[in-house]
């Protein structure tokens, strides 16, 4: 099968043997999309090496097990994280922080950038007619920021806001509203506000280091992609309020911590998260991601697509 190669930091295209783990649904890629972490990856994040890649869409064309025949030919999206299924984590539903996890296109598990790629069916989720293919690649990352609503307190009185206009800041905020949490999106960019002003967003310009009690927010969902971040999601909130980490960056981070004691800031680290609730906000339109997708590539075209995914929105591969 064809496959993006990511070794030493260079991905290249090539030949690879089509995977098959035992016990596991064998999945034609329809599409993928490469979001941050994967450019992360290239950096060097998680020190992987292999076929990245963890958003996508395909088909079943074979089962891994005798009772997971009625998966074949049905459309899906996938669970990117493969507990080990002994250790007390599995055990308790949080296959995600399983010490001896595989995670698909980020640790031990080669990913969705190429035609075929492997899952265990209990990580499988049926993708609803309503919702096409360029709109499935985006039920992992909208999954992941449902977590959000898992992790912190988003009451009616609650002020929420979200920092980056990139595809996680503009996800989140759009998640948020659909709960009905009020929630002021921060841009950087002039194209990026307008945007999430048409997806019916309140956005604002990124503020300032220096600011005002009113301009503070119960919950800070930091979704910039910088180094930085974190010290400008503390100066964004109030005391005693809640800052969400969503971003994955590989660069390492100095920042003051005497705020976080004194105002006795909540830090919370977030990653995956629920799949159903993000294929229902999808299918019912109360997320929109059309706009999202900038550029759409065949896996040849892989150069052009890391370029896109570096400067503008999502880039989608056009796998089969």
């Amino acid at each position: 099968m064809r496959a993006l190669i990511l070794e030493g930091g260079r991905i290249r295209l090539a030949d690879a043997p089509t995977p098959d783990r035992p016990g596991e649904c064998l999945i034609r890629v329809k599409a993928a999309g490469i979001c941050g972490t994967d450019l992360e990856l290239v950096k060097g994040y998680a020190d992987f090496s292999g076929i990245p890649g963890h958003e996508f869409v395909g088909v079943v064309e074979r089962a891994g097990q005798p009772g997971d025949s009625h998966w074949i030919g049905r459309r899906v999206v996938g669970d990117i994280n493969i507990g080990c299924g002994a250790c007390l984590q599995c055990h308790a539903g949080v296959k995600e922080h399983c010490e001896d996890r595989r995670v698909l296109g980020i640790r031990k598990h080669h990913g969705a950038f190429a035609e075929y790629l492997t899952l265990p069916s209990c990580n499988l989720h049926r993708v609803p007619d309503a919702v096409d293919d360029h709109a499935a690649v985006f039920v992992e990352p909208i999954a992941a920021a449902c977590r959000v609503l898992e992790q912190a307190s988003l009451g009616p009185g609650t002020s929420a806001a979200v920092m980056g206009d990139g595809r996680m800041g503009l996800l989140v905020a759009q998640v948020l509203a659909a709960a009905g949490a009020p929630v002021v999106l921060f841009a950087k960019h002039d194209q990026r506000l307008a945007l999430a002003r048409a997806m019916g967003l309140q956005a604002r310009r990124s503020p300032d280091a220096a600011l005002a009690a009113g301009d503070r927010f119960d919950v800070v969902v930091e979704a910039t992609g910088a180094a930085d971040g974190l010290a400008r999601a503390l100066a964004l909130v109030r005391p005693r309020g809640t800052v969400v980490l969503k971003s994955t960056v590989h660069d390492p981070a100095a920042i003051a911590t005497w705020p976080i004691v004194v105002d006795e800031i909540t830090v919370i680290g977030s990653r995956c998260g629920p799949f159903e609730p993000a294929l229902d906000l999808l299918a019912r339109g109360a997320v929109k991601v059309d706009s999202l997708v900038t550029c759409v590539a065949g896996l040849e075209d892989f150069e052009r697509a890391f370029r896109e995914a570096a400067t503008g929105l999502k880039a989608v591969f056009a796998v089969s």
